[in-house]
């Protein structure tokens, strides 16, 4: 995957990137090196089904992050939710014995998540400062004709 190119629809050319951070309900540190295999899976196959691409996944025994790629039609909140439940109820699931100790109700992740938008090659202060200095039309003259 070419992190600098664009990605084009219709009528739009875009390159949005989100850092996602999600924890085990209570932060119990239930995740093991199978079950974060199987999430990564999940989450690759998820993202693909809205269109995305997950670029990049880590996680300790208390929460995962990913860094992946969504078009700019899919609501990050909605996302987040399909991710969150989805994932869930299959973990739950496949890993019903390994979790049981940890979750006697039908838990998972914690109810917060972290979701950062991640910026291309420019800094924020670089991004800033072209906006700052485009030529400003209250300050130009009359266009030629």
């Amino acid at each position: 995957m070419e992190i600098s190119r664009l990605r084009t629809s219709n009528h739009s050319a875009y390159r949005l990137y989100y850092h996602l951070v999600l924890s085990m309900k209570y932060r119990h540190k239930c995740l093991t090196g199978p079950m974060l295999e199987r999430l990564e899976e999940m989450l690759r196959d998820l993202l693909f089904r809205w269109g995305g691409e997950l670029v990049e996944f880590g996680g300790e025994a208390d929460h995962v992050h990913l860094l992946f790629e969504v078009p700019p039609t899919v609501k990050p909140s909605d996302l987040v939710k399909n991710l969150k439940s989805v994932t869930a109820r299959r973990m739950r699931k496949e890993f019903a014995a390994e979790l049981a100790p940890y979750y006697w109700k039908p838990y998972f992740w914690n109810r917060a998540y972290a979701l950062i938008s991640v910026g291309g090659r420019a800094s924020i202060e670089t991004l800033l400062r072209y906006i700052e200095n485009q030529d400003d039309p209250r300050k130009l003259g009359q266009p030629l004709n």
